[in-house]
């Protein structure tokens, strides 16, 4: 018996043991296995079936900012759990397990920023953190950046990717809805030029409020755009929904979203509209 025992571990055990885990990715939309170090350099979407995958703020502000220009706002600016809320954990521990997953204070970053030397506001969402779902700190850092661009008098851009408003903040998270909406009212008054870019996912009390107030509205392909979800508007209204129903290219046809725009022509379309529009 003792020769069929292997005495050394053999090449292919050894090549599978250097092998570094998470190089690979598989791509949601064909199935496809890409080498991360490929998608990130194409702005983290497949090139074969041109599928967006969901990234963070960070990749946002690189892919869209000018490099080193993005001077965040307000960063302290921290969530408190008023009301001792707790469902399966309490609040106060979800907060802290998402900060120290994603190294944020929230569900947004906002600053000032340059675009192809063109100055302006620019707050980015994260859905990695809760949900990208808007809270008191995520509505007031919202109306801060409108404050923000209509006193610099600069263009207001917003990547949007959130699930609705934060439960365990109850009513003071929907009042955020109002307050941002009040804001940009005041901002459109004034001038202001806002551009949305709606993103995988943007829904709820969100999408109710200042991610669909926008002069312009752009999406990236693919993205879910809607208030409620498509399961509680089947069993509402007890009908079978369209194929790609509340997918960006369905709110296009219907008049939601102005443009589907590819994530690598994101940034030079923003420069084409902020230089048209002033």
């Amino acid at each position: 018996m003792a020769w069929f025992k292997r005495k050394s571990p053999g090449l292919l055990a050894q090549q599978k043991k250097e092998m570094p885990d998470g190089l690979w990715v598989k791509c949601d939309g064909c199935g496809e296995i890409i080498y991360r170090k490929q998608l990130a350099e194409n702005a983290h979407v497949c090139n074969h079936c041109d599928f967006h995958f969901r990234i963070q703020s960070k990749e946002y502000i690189e892919l869209l900012c000018d490099f080193g220009t993005f001077r965040e706002i307000d960063a302290k600016l921290e969530p408190v759990d008023f009301l001792n809320f707790k469902d399966s954990r309490r609040y106060e521990e979800r907060l802290k397990g998402a900060q120290k997953k994603t190294g944020l204070i929230d569900a947004i970053r906002t600053g000032t920023a340059k675009i192809k030397n063109i100055p302006v506001v620019f707050g980015v969402m994260d859905f990695a953190f809760v949900g990208g779902s808007m809270g008191s700190v995520v509505g007031e850092k919202v109306a801060r950046a409108i404050d923000q661009a209509m006193g610099l008098k600069v263009p207001l851009i917003m990547v949007c990717a959130s699930g609705g408003a934060r439960m365990q903040e109850s009513i003071v998270s929907l009042m955020q809805m109002a307050k941002t909406s009040a804001k940009l009212a005041q901002f459109s008054d004034s001038g202001g030029l806002y551009i949305v870019i709606l993103t995988n996912p943007t829904t709820a009390g969100v999408v109710a409020s200042y991610a669909m107030l926008g002069d312009v509205h752009l999406a990236e392909p693919g993205a879910l755009i809607g208030f409620a979800g498509a399961r509680v508007i089947k069993q509402t209204i007890g009908q079978d929904l369209p194929e790609g129903f509340q997918r960006s290219q369905f709110q296009l046809e219907h008049g939601f979203v102005d443009a589907i725009v590819h994530r690598k022509e994101m940034k030079n379309t923003l420069v084409k509209l902020i230089t048209f529009f002033l």
